[in-house]
Protein backbone atom coordinates (compact mmCIF):
# COMPACT_ATOMS: atom_id res chain seq x y z
CA UNK A 1 0.00 0.00 0.00
CA UNK A 2 1.43 3.39 -1.02
CA UNK A 3 1.57 6.49 1.19
CA UNK A 4 -1.22 8.02 -0.90
CA UNK A 5 -3.46 5.00 -0.31
CA UNK A 6 -2.87 5.25 3.46
CA UNK A 7 -4.07 8.86 3.60
CA UNK A 8 -6.97 9.58 5.92
CA UNK A 9 -10.35 10.36 4.33
CA UNK A 10 -11.10 13.90 5.44
CA UNK A 11 -13.93 15.12 3.18
CA UNK A 12 -16.72 13.33 1.31
CA UNK A 13 -18.82 15.35 -1.12
CA UNK A 14 -22.03 13.41 -1.74
CA UNK A 15 -24.63 14.28 -4.42
CA UNK A 16 -24.26 18.04 -3.93
CA UNK A 17 -26.63 20.08 -6.09
CA UNK A 18 -27.40 23.77 -6.34
CA UNK A 19 -30.50 25.22 -8.02
CA UNK A 20 -30.91 28.97 -8.49
CA UNK A 21 -34.50 30.16 -8.96
CA UNK A 22 -35.58 33.46 -10.47
CA UNK A 23 -38.99 34.49 -11.81
CA UNK A 24 -40.18 30.91 -11.96
CA UNK A 25 -37.10 29.65 -13.81
CA UNK A 26 -34.86 27.05 -12.18
CA UNK A 27 -31.20 26.90 -13.17
CA UNK A 28 -29.28 23.82 -12.04
CA UNK A 29 -25.76 25.16 -11.53
CA UNK A 30 -24.50 21.96 -9.90
CA UNK A 31 -26.08 18.51 -10.23
CA UNK A 32 -25.34 15.50 -7.99
CA UNK A 33 -21.57 15.97 -7.69
CA UNK A 34 -19.71 13.42 -5.55
CA UNK A 35 -16.03 12.80 -4.77
CA UNK A 36 -13.70 11.98 -1.87
CA UNK A 37 -10.80 14.04 -0.55
CA UNK A 38 -7.96 12.52 1.50
CA UNK A 39 -5.81 14.43 3.97
CA UNK A 40 -2.84 16.18 2.41
CA UNK A 41 -3.87 15.81 -1.22
CA UNK A 42 -4.96 18.34 -3.83
CA UNK A 43 -8.14 17.82 -5.83
CA UNK A 44 -8.31 19.88 -9.03
CA UNK A 45 -11.72 20.88 -10.40
CA UNK A 46 -11.69 22.03 -14.04
CA UNK A 47 -14.10 22.96 -16.82
CA UNK A 48 -15.21 25.80 -19.05
CA UNK A 49 -16.56 29.05 -17.61
CA UNK A 50 -20.10 28.46 -16.37
CA UNK A 51 -19.64 24.73 -15.69
CA UNK A 52 -20.45 25.18 -11.98
CA UNK A 53 -17.01 24.64 -10.45
CA UNK A 54 -16.98 27.89 -8.44
CA UNK A 55 -20.56 27.30 -7.27
CA UNK A 56 -19.52 23.82 -6.13
CA UNK A 57 -16.62 25.25 -4.13
CA UNK A 58 -18.83 27.85 -2.49
CA UNK A 59 -21.39 25.17 -1.59
CA UNK A 60 -18.68 23.06 0.06
CA UNK A 61 -17.60 25.92 2.36
CA UNK A 62 -21.22 27.15 2.73
CA UNK A 63 -20.52 30.54 1.23
CA UNK A 64 -23.81 29.71 -0.47
CA UNK A 65 -26.26 27.04 0.65
CA UNK A 66 -26.49 23.83 -1.40
CA UNK A 67 -29.96 22.71 -2.49
CA UNK A 68 -29.24 19.02 -1.91
CA UNK A 69 -26.48 16.68 -0.83
CA UNK A 70 -23.97 16.21 1.97
CA UNK A 71 -20.43 17.32 2.76
CA UNK A 72 -19.16 14.84 5.34
CA UNK A 73 -16.14 16.30 7.09
CA UNK A 74 -13.82 14.72 9.66
CA UNK A 75 -13.00 17.42 12.20
CA UNK A 76 -9.73 17.85 14.09
CA UNK A 77 -11.55 16.37 17.08
CA UNK A 78 -12.16 13.19 15.06
CA UNK A 79 -15.92 13.58 14.63
CA UNK A 80 -17.57 13.17 11.23
CA UNK A 81 -20.19 15.87 10.63
CA UNK A 82 -22.38 16.88 7.70
CA UNK A 83 -21.08 20.41 7.23
CA UNK A 84 -24.18 21.43 5.26
CA UNK A 85 -26.65 20.72 8.08
CA UNK A 86 -24.85 22.36 11.01
CA UNK A 87 -26.63 25.30 12.60
CA UNK A 88 -24.81 28.54 13.39
CA UNK A 89 -23.74 27.44 16.87
CA UNK A 90 -22.56 24.01 15.71
CA UNK A 91 -20.74 25.41 12.71
CA UNK A 92 -18.64 28.04 14.50
CA UNK A 93 -15.99 25.64 15.89
CA UNK A 94 -15.87 23.74 12.60
CA UNK A 95 -15.93 26.76 10.29
CA UNK A 96 -12.31 27.68 11.06
CA UNK A 97 -11.17 24.27 9.79
CA UNK A 98 -12.46 24.85 6.23
CA UNK A 99 -11.38 28.11 4.60
CA UNK A 100 -11.42 29.65 1.11
CA UNK A 101 -9.04 31.67 -1.07
CA UNK A 102 -10.99 33.83 -3.52
CA UNK A 103 -10.32 34.56 -7.18
CA UNK A 104 -9.98 38.34 -7.12
CA UNK A 105 -7.27 39.33 -4.63
CA UNK A 106 -8.51 42.93 -4.57
CA UNK A 107 -12.30 42.74 -4.26
CA UNK A 108 -12.00 40.09 -1.53
CA UNK A 109 -10.06 42.50 0.71
CA UNK A 110 -11.73 45.38 2.60
CA UNK A 111 -10.07 48.58 1.26
CA UNK A 112 -10.77 50.39 4.55
CA UNK A 113 -8.83 47.92 6.69
CA UNK A 114 -5.09 47.62 7.10
CA UNK A 115 -3.42 44.34 6.16
CA UNK A 116 -2.79 43.69 9.84
CA UNK A 117 -6.53 43.92 10.55
CA UNK A 118 -7.52 41.93 7.44
CA UNK A 119 -5.32 38.97 8.31
CA UNK A 120 -6.18 39.20 12.00
CA UNK A 121 -9.95 39.51 11.56
CA UNK A 122 -10.63 35.72 11.67
CA UNK A 123 -8.68 35.51 14.95
CA UNK A 124 -10.67 38.41 16.38
CA UNK A 125 -13.98 36.78 15.35
CA UNK A 126 -13.14 33.31 16.72
CA UNK A 127 -11.02 34.25 19.73
CA UNK A 128 -12.36 37.65 20.89
CA UNK A 129 -10.59 37.44 24.26
CA UNK A 130 -7.13 36.95 22.77
CA UNK A 131 -4.85 39.87 23.70
CA UNK A 132 -4.09 42.26 20.86
CA UNK A 133 -0.35 41.73 21.19
CA UNK A 134 -0.75 37.95 20.82
CA UNK A 135 -3.04 38.38 17.82
CA UNK A 136 -0.59 40.70 16.11
CA UNK A 137 2.23 38.24 16.76
CA UNK A 138 0.25 35.49 15.02
CA UNK A 139 -0.46 37.81 12.08
CA UNK A 140 3.22 38.67 11.68
CA UNK A 141 4.18 35.00 11.83
CA UNK A 142 1.72 33.90 9.12
CA UNK A 143 2.53 36.98 7.00
CA UNK A 144 6.20 36.01 7.03
CA UNK A 145 5.30 32.43 6.05
CA UNK A 146 3.49 33.59 2.91
CA UNK A 147 6.30 35.96 1.92
CA UNK A 148 4.87 39.32 3.00
CA UNK A 149 7.11 42.04 4.36
CA UNK A 150 5.90 42.42 7.95
CA UNK A 151 6.95 46.09 8.03
CA UNK A 152 4.13 46.83 5.56
CA UNK A 153 1.27 45.43 7.63
CA UNK A 154 -0.12 48.86 8.50
CA UNK A 155 -0.66 49.66 4.81
CA UNK A 156 -3.96 49.26 2.95
CA UNK A 157 -4.67 46.77 0.10
CA UNK A 158 -4.40 49.38 -2.68
CA UNK A 159 -0.69 49.80 -1.86
CA UNK A 160 0.10 46.20 -2.87
CA UNK A 161 0.51 44.40 -6.19
CA UNK A 162 -1.83 41.63 -7.32
CA UNK A 163 0.55 38.90 -6.20
CA UNK A 164 1.03 40.53 -2.80
CA UNK A 165 -2.74 40.89 -2.38
CA UNK A 166 -3.18 37.20 -3.08
CA UNK A 167 -0.56 36.44 -0.43
CA UNK A 168 -2.68 38.54 1.96
CA UNK A 169 -5.71 36.42 1.07
CA UNK A 170 -3.72 33.23 1.62
CA UNK A 171 -2.49 34.50 5.00
CA UNK A 172 -6.06 35.33 6.04
CA UNK A 173 -7.18 31.80 5.10
CA UNK A 174 -4.29 30.19 7.00
CA UNK A 175 -4.41 32.25 10.21
CA UNK A 176 -6.88 29.86 11.87
CA UNK A 177 -4.77 26.79 10.91
CA UNK A 178 -7.45 25.05 8.81
CA UNK A 179 -7.34 21.50 7.49
CA UNK A 180 -9.06 22.14 4.14
CA UNK A 181 -8.73 25.14 1.83
CA UNK A 182 -10.85 25.70 -1.27
CA UNK A 183 -8.80 27.71 -3.78
CA UNK A 184 -11.21 29.36 -6.23
CA UNK A 185 -9.19 30.39 -9.31
CA UNK A 186 -6.49 31.48 -6.87
CA UNK A 187 -3.95 32.34 -9.59
CA UNK A 188 -6.07 33.17 -12.65
CA UNK A 189 -5.91 36.95 -12.08
CA UNK A 190 -2.10 36.99 -11.84
CA UNK A 191 0.75 37.28 -14.34
CA UNK A 192 2.33 33.98 -15.39
CA UNK A 193 5.54 34.53 -13.41
CA UNK A 194 3.55 35.48 -10.30
CA UNK A 195 1.29 32.45 -10.84
CA UNK A 196 4.33 30.18 -10.57
CA UNK A 197 5.40 31.87 -7.32
CA UNK A 198 1.95 31.48 -5.75
CA UNK A 199 1.64 27.84 -6.88
CA UNK A 200 5.04 27.02 -5.38
CA UNK A 201 4.04 28.86 -2.19
CA UNK A 202 0.83 26.82 -1.92
CA UNK A 203 2.75 23.58 -2.37
CA UNK A 204 5.33 24.57 0.25
CA UNK A 205 2.59 25.54 2.72
CA UNK A 206 0.80 22.27 2.04
CA UNK A 207 3.87 20.26 3.02
CA UNK A 208 4.66 22.42 6.04
CA UNK A 209 1.13 22.69 7.46
CA UNK A 210 -0.37 19.39 6.19
CA UNK A 211 -3.04 21.22 4.23
CA UNK A 212 -5.65 19.71 1.93
CA UNK A 213 -6.67 21.68 -1.17
CA UNK A 214 -9.64 21.73 -3.50
CA UNK A 215 -8.12 23.69 -6.37
CA UNK A 216 -10.66 25.20 -8.80
CA UNK A 217 -9.27 26.44 -12.11
CA UNK A 218 -9.87 26.67 -15.86
CA UNK A 219 -6.10 26.38 -16.50
CA UNK A 220 -5.32 22.71 -17.07
CA UNK A 221 -1.56 23.30 -17.10
CA UNK A 222 -1.71 24.67 -13.55
CA UNK A 223 -4.06 21.91 -12.40
CA UNK A 224 -1.81 19.21 -13.89
CA UNK A 225 1.14 20.66 -11.98
CA UNK A 226 -0.46 20.96 -8.54
CA UNK A 227 -3.17 18.26 -8.32
CA UNK A 228 -3.12 14.63 -7.20
CA UNK A 229 -6.56 13.99 -8.68
CA UNK A 230 -8.71 15.95 -11.11
CA UNK A 231 -12.47 16.27 -11.57
CA UNK A 232 -13.81 17.52 -14.92
CA UNK A 233 -17.16 19.31 -14.85
CA UNK A 234 -19.54 20.08 -17.71
CA UNK A 235 -22.81 21.98 -17.29
CA UNK A 236 -22.92 21.34 -13.55
CA UNK A 237 -22.11 17.62 -13.70
CA UNK A 238 -18.91 15.71 -12.97
CA UNK A 239 -18.06 13.84 -16.18
CA UNK A 240 -14.68 12.39 -15.21
CA UNK A 241 -12.72 12.05 -11.97
CA UNK A 242 -9.41 10.31 -11.39
CA UNK A 243 -5.69 10.50 -10.79
CA UNK A 244 -4.04 13.39 -12.62
CA UNK A 245 -1.47 11.36 -14.54
CA UNK A 246 -4.03 8.87 -15.85
CA UNK A 247 -6.57 11.53 -16.73
CA UNK A 248 -4.09 13.68 -18.65
CA UNK A 249 -2.38 10.82 -20.48
CA UNK A 250 -5.49 8.77 -21.36
CA UNK A 251 -8.82 10.59 -20.89
CA UNK A 252 -11.96 8.48 -20.97
CA UNK A 253 -14.56 11.19 -21.62
CA UNK A 254 -14.75 13.04 -24.97
CA UNK A 255 -15.07 16.38 -23.20
CA UNK A 256 -11.86 15.77 -21.24
CA UNK A 257 -10.15 14.86 -24.51
CA UNK A 258 -11.26 18.14 -26.09
CA UNK A 259 -10.11 20.18 -23.10
CA UNK A 260 -6.67 18.57 -23.12
CA UNK A 261 -6.26 19.21 -26.83
CA UNK A 262 -6.63 22.94 -26.16
CA UNK A 263 -3.82 23.14 -23.58
CA UNK A 264 -1.10 25.43 -25.00
CA UNK A 265 2.45 24.10 -25.06
CA UNK A 266 5.48 26.39 -24.81
CA UNK A 267 7.33 24.64 -27.62
CA UNK A 268 7.03 25.79 -31.26
CA UNK A 269 8.20 22.36 -32.46
CA UNK A 270 5.19 20.59 -30.94
CA UNK A 271 2.19 20.61 -33.25
CA UNK A 272 -1.03 20.18 -31.32
CA UNK A 273 -4.00 18.43 -32.87
CA UNK A 274 -6.89 20.53 -31.60
CA UNK A 275 -10.41 19.17 -31.21
CA UNK A 276 -12.82 22.04 -31.90
CA UNK A 277 -16.13 21.62 -30.09
CA UNK A 278 -19.13 22.34 -32.27
CA UNK A 279 -22.00 24.47 -31.02
CA UNK A 280 -22.34 26.25 -27.69
CA UNK A 281 -22.72 25.16 -24.09
CA UNK A 282 -26.44 24.37 -23.57
CA UNK A 283 -28.64 26.62 -21.47
CA UNK A 284 -28.56 25.29 -17.87
CA UNK A 285 -32.15 26.49 -17.44
CA UNK A 286 -33.17 24.15 -20.26
CA UNK A 287 -30.54 21.38 -20.48
CA UNK A 288 -30.72 18.77 -23.26
CA UNK A 289 -32.06 15.27 -22.73
CA UNK A 290 -29.71 12.36 -22.24
CA UNK A 291 -26.03 13.21 -21.96
CA UNK A 292 -25.62 16.97 -21.61
CA UNK A 293 -22.58 16.81 -23.91
CA UNK A 294 -24.15 14.83 -26.76
CA UNK A 295 -24.86 17.80 -29.07
CA UNK A 296 -21.15 18.69 -29.13
CA UNK A 297 -19.72 15.17 -29.09
CA UNK A 298 -18.31 13.52 -32.22
CA UNK A 299 -18.82 10.07 -30.66
CA UNK A 300 -22.55 10.57 -29.99
CA UNK A 301 -25.02 7.70 -30.51
CA UNK A 302 -28.82 7.56 -30.27
CA UNK A 303 -28.52 6.24 -26.72
CA UNK A 304 -26.54 9.35 -25.73
CA UNK A 305 -29.42 11.58 -26.87
CA UNK A 306 -32.01 9.93 -24.64
CA UNK A 307 -30.25 8.27 -21.68
CA UNK A 308 -28.14 10.22 -19.18
CA UNK A 309 -24.92 8.32 -18.36
CA UNK A 310 -24.07 7.59 -14.73
CA UNK A 311 -20.58 7.87 -13.27
CA UNK A 312 -18.99 4.42 -13.29
CA UNK A 313 -15.47 3.09 -12.94
CA UNK A 314 -13.38 2.69 -16.08
CA UNK A 315 -9.65 2.01 -15.95
CA UNK A 316 -9.23 3.29 -12.40
CA UNK A 317 -11.25 6.48 -12.68
CA UNK A 318 -14.93 7.52 -12.65
CA UNK A 319 -16.47 8.42 -16.02
CA UNK A 320 -19.95 9.48 -17.11
CA UNK A 321 -19.98 8.25 -20.72
CA UNK A 322 -21.84 5.35 -22.35
CA UNK A 323 -18.89 4.61 -24.64
CA UNK A 324 -16.02 5.07 -22.18
CA UNK A 325 -14.98 1.39 -22.31
CA UNK A 326 -14.82 1.15 -26.11
CA UNK A 327 -13.32 4.54 -27.03
CA UNK A 328 -9.56 5.00 -27.19
CA UNK A 329 -9.18 8.70 -26.53
CA UNK A 330 -5.91 10.60 -26.65
CA UNK A 331 -4.36 12.80 -24.03
CA UNK A 332 -1.15 14.72 -24.36
CA UNK A 333 2.29 13.11 -24.16
CA UNK A 334 4.27 15.58 -22.05
CA UNK A 335 7.44 13.60 -22.66
CA UNK A 336 7.60 15.15 -26.16
CA UNK A 337 8.18 18.59 -24.59
CA UNK A 338 11.74 19.26 -23.45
Amino acid sequence: MTDKEKRELILQVRNVSKVFSSKGVNVRAVTNVSFDVHKGETIGIVGESGCGKTTLGRCIVRAIEASEGEVLYKTLAGDVVNFLTLDKKQMKPVRKEIQMIFQDPYSSLDPRMTVLDIIGEPIKANYPKMPKSEREALVKDIAAKVGLNTTYLMRYPHAFSGGQRQRIGIARALILKPQVIVCDEAVSALDVSIQAQIINLLKDLQREMELTYIFISHDLSVVEHISDKVGVMYLGKMVEFGETEKLFSSPKHPYTEALLSAVPVADPEVEMDRIPLKGEIPNPANPPSGCYFHARCSYCTERCKTEAPELHEVDGRMVACHRAEELSLRGFDYSTVE
